[in-house]
């Protein structure tokens, strides 16, 4: 399938497709714009591959889709272009150089602790480990629409709490008390409502969701021990092995991702971007 100078290539049944005959470090016409942003709501993950750009390309072509966010870890921030979060374990003075570093496999969402939690991220490679590297990919969509009406009927309206500090405890270096400030536990739906294509995805994930709001706790953490388990099923994932010149433009909101493990000793730098929502549909409703 074609649309303009495009080709689009399926990933999974459900979501993801590769497009060809885009050069992101070029400037992208309004026509261009407006379709990829189309493909992005409708497919939620993209792949571009055989990419060559800097951070500036990534910045521009983020900023097509949407206002970027300065991420509240800013000692992991370019310096060059402040927009761009630095994804590595690569280490400099005995220090790592990016954020998630050796032991980051936890399912996530982006900045899903935040008020206005983002809508997209897009990760290009500039190091990749000897064994290539995989992120894996969540269709939240599909796995909320496969439930079972009554589980459907038990969570839809419902809030879970989100903890950054949970997941940092975790996967990451904790936060500081600035941080901590920056971003304390809130309350999010358990089910988001996408803000452009208005379909129903689940919004929780192992890292950072730690309880259902106005359950007793054995049976939050019973419903959310379902939820997690159900919505990494094989038919709902989909794993992308990395090659340099990958770009991936994911929808934050309705997938959740992780880096699966790779040898430690081994290098790997990733940039990142994160895109808002509109101001008038930062609400996840």
């Amino acid at each position: 399938m074609a649309l303009d100078s495009f080709t689009i290539r399926n990933l999974t049944p459900t979501f993801g497709a590769e497009v060809s005959g885009i050069d992101l470090s070029k400037e992208m016409s309004a026509t261009a714009q407006k379709t990829i942003k189309e493909l992005w709501a409708e497919h939620q993950l993209l792949l571009f591959r055989g990419q060559t750009m800097g951070e500036i390309d990534l910045v521009r072509s983020s900023r097509y889709l949407g206002e970027l966010e300065i991420h509240i870890r800013r000692e992991y921030l370019s310096e060059e272009n402040p927009e761009v979060l630095l994804v590595s374990n690569i280490k400099k003075d005995g220090r790592p150089v990016g954020i998630l570093s050796d032991t980051e496999v936890g399912w996530h969402f982006d900045q899903i602790y935040l008020p206005r939690p983002a809508v997209g991220s897009m990760l290009m490679a500039v190091k990749l480990p000897s064994s290539g590297g995989q992120t894996s990919f969540a269709d939240m969509t599909a796995a909320y629409e496969a439930l079972p009406d009554d589980i459907k009927n038990r969570i839809d309206g419902k809030k879970a709490v989100q903890s950054y500090e949970a997941f940092n405890a975790q996967f990451s270096v904790p936060t500081n008390k600035t941080q901590k400030v920056q971003s304390p536990d809130i309350e999010q739906p358990l089910v988001r409502t996408h803000p452009v294509s208005g379909r129903k995805a689940l919004y929780i994930c192992p890292g950072m969701t730690t309880q259902i709001v106005g359950m007793d706790k054995g049976e939050s953490d019973k419903t959310l021990e379902f939820l997690f388990s159900w919505s990494v099923k094989p038919e709902f994932v989909y794993t992308h092995d990395w090659q340099m010149g990958d770009v991936l433009l994911w929808d934050n909101a309705s997938t959740m991702h992780r880096r699966e493990p790779f040898a430690v000793n081994d290098e790997r730098l990733m940039k990142r971007t994160t895109i808002l929502p509109p101001e008038e549909l930062a609400a996840p409703f």
